[in-house]
């Protein structure tokens, strides 16, 4: 069978993704989905590997959705429960994580048949017992490294995630897509004093949906708390 990592380009699955190419393990491709919605540092640091995969015979696949993330966010008609269609999913996150769901359907499609390396850090208890199965092997859990082990992994290797020269694993938990819901108020409050490029472009998002991106708060009600707070 084949043996294929499961590559967001994080700070864990790179630091696997590095580590199994220098151990010289088995390792046939390395998947990535591409949800059109990712930090600019992300496809640059795909660039910056791809010729690595390259020079070690690995293949690399992208995969990606047929239809693109606004559409879905916006227009997509839904059909609901009361009869009615709706239009578009909203905000991913919370308790309807559509895109994170689409996103590992297609990576399971894919790696059907084939072992599977995914990144998931050894202090990450929850993720490691709902993801234990047969085909996935969990190399980080095996060699007991954590995320800040992995971090530190990838940046002894020159590998760094800087928008606007700022590392975003300094001020954000996750760097998952820019208009994940599921970010908290801390990190969206850094995206509001570090990364105006991204806030702006959350608030273009928020102008399409009448769903709040946080709880109670919309993008706009959100800039209104950071201000206040900062004043």
């Amino acid at each position: 069978m084949k043996y294929i990592a499961s590559c967001s380009f994080g700070k864990d699955s790179l630091a696997m993704l590095l580590r199994l190419i220098e151990e010289n393990m088995p390792l046939d491709e390395v998947v990535f989905y591409d949800t059109g919605m990712e930090f600019d540092c992300i496809y640059k640091l795909k660039n910056k590997v791809l010729p690595l995969l390259e020079q070690h015979n690995i293949r690399y696949v992208e995969l990606k959705s047929n239809y693109n993330f606004k559409y879905k966010m916006f227009e997509k008609p839904i059909h609901k429960r009361d009869g009615t269609i709706g239009y578009g999913y909203s905000w991913c996150g919370g308790r309807c994580r559509w895109g994170t769901t689409e996103k590992l359907k297609a990576i399971q499609k894919y790696s059907q048949g084939s072992y599977e390396y995914i990144g998931i850090a050894s202090d990450e208890t929850k993720r490691i017992e709902k993801e234990r199965k047969p085909n996935k092997i969990m190399p980080l859990v095996e060699w007991g490294m954590t995320e800040k082990d992995c971090l530190k992994y990838c940046h002894d290797r020159g590998y760094q995630w800087k928008e606007d020269g700022i590392e975003l694993y300094s001020i954000l938990d996750r760097v998952s897509c820019w208009c994940c819901a599921n970010k908290n108020l801390k990190e969206l409050k850094n995206y509001y004093k570090y990364l105006p490029k991204y806030w702006n472009k959350l608030k273009e998002l928020q102008q399409h949906t009448s769903r709040n991106m946080k709880g109670k708060y919309s993008v706009f009600d959100l800039e209104k708390k950071f201000n206040e707070e900062s004043e």
